[in-house]
Order: C-alpha cells, then structure tokens, then sequence
C-alpha cells in the first residue's frame, strides 16, 4: 500500500528547544523534519504540531515552527504524553460545522448546509521522544483507526536503543515505518509532476 497525499496529514511531535539537544543524531532528526514541513506545504497537506509541556521544555524549534506556520499548521500545546490523551483527535478527524449566529434563527429550510469536511485517515508522524510521546500517541491513533505511518529518520530518542523498540513495537502494531524519501516520493507518484524539480532539490 503506497501513502496517498489527499488522504495525509502530517504530525509533528514536540521538537522543542531543550529537548532535541539531548537526543542522539539530532541533526538528521530536525533536518528530516523540515523536509517534511516543506513538503506538506508542497503538496496541500494538512501540518500540525505538538508540544510538550513547553512551559518546561520550551517551544518548537524557530526553523520548524517558521515552516510550519508557513504551510498553514496549527500548534497543539499538551502535558500528556499521548496527544491523543490530550484531545488531538478532534483536530485530525474534524466534524461538519453547525450554523452560527443569524443563521441559526432561520428556518431549516432556508439554513444553509455545513461544507462537508474532507476526511484524511492517514496521519503521517514523526518527532521526539520516539519511544515515550511519539509511541503513545501513535499507538493511541491506531485504536482511533487511523493509518499511521511513522517516518523513522525524522524521530529521535536519547539513546538508539530506545528508538529502535519504539519502532519495533509499532511496526508489530500496524504502524508502517518509512523515511522522508519514502514520503516524498509516495506523495509525488510520478516524474512529470509540476513539483518533480522541488521535491529533487529537497531531498538531494
């Protein structure tokens, strides 16, 4: 099964100011995410981002939170370590808006209908710490029956060990790991797209 750019959205957990110094290979981790943003503003797709206690931990890193601020995405501040936990799903899984206002004191028949709200069940992830609130939250997506799809050089942990396990867990979970290439690729399909030429000088 390849991933599907209209039905993506892209999750970005707590790459936060005192957390990522701490984490192992930290550089590949962030720069692998600023891919990411970059190419969710590419290809239209939905950007959100969450973080930890920032309080604590500090909010996101400047380059990160610019880019995706740029491409449209929200920030979700959270102390649980699961975002779902924290009432994410709401914001993956949006319901049709009900008439505000004036509108509501007209006559059914004359109220408008909400826009439907596209619904997109694949929820690409990536973020920090891998084995605490980035596997909590994956874990809880997929009890949520979404497809999650773990970018795996865009997640970091203090130790290898403890990301590995993270991703053994959520491969053995149903999560499907993949990399940034992977995504980049899968969310372009074909050569003679326009943002062929983009998504080249991204990855390269």
């Amino acid at each position: 099964m390849l991933l599907d750019r209209d039905d993506s959205q892209l999750l970005l957990v707590d790459y936060q100011e005192l957390l990522l110094p701490v984490l192992h290979d930290r550089a590949a981790v962030l720069s692998n995410a600023l891919r990411l943003a970059q190419l969710a503003e590419l290809f239209s797709v939905p950007v959100l981002l969450t973080e930890e206690n920032p309080a604590g931990l500090g909010g996101t890193v400047n380059d990160l939170a610019s880019l995706v601020k740029k491409a449209g995405g929200k920030t979700f501040a959270k102390m649980s370590f699961s975002a779902v936990a924290a009432g994410l799903t709401e914001l993956l899984r949006p319901s049709n808006t009900k008439p505000q206002g004036n509108a509501r004191s007209l006559p059914k028949h004359l109220q408008k209908a909400p826009s439907p709200v596209v619904q997109r069940n694949s929820v690409v992830i990536a973020g920090c710490e891998t084995h605490v609130c980035l596997l909590q939250t994956a874990l809880d997506l997929l009890e949520q029956d979404f497809d999650v799809w773990v970018v795996t050089d865009a997640c970091g942990s203090r130790s290898e060990r403890n990301r590995d396990a993270a991703f053994d867990r959520l491969a053995g979970a149903g999560a499907e790991l993949l990399t940034t290439e992977m995504v980049a690729f899968e969310w372009l399909r074909t050569a003679d797209h326009d943002a062929f030429r983009e998504v080249l000088a991204l990855v390269r």
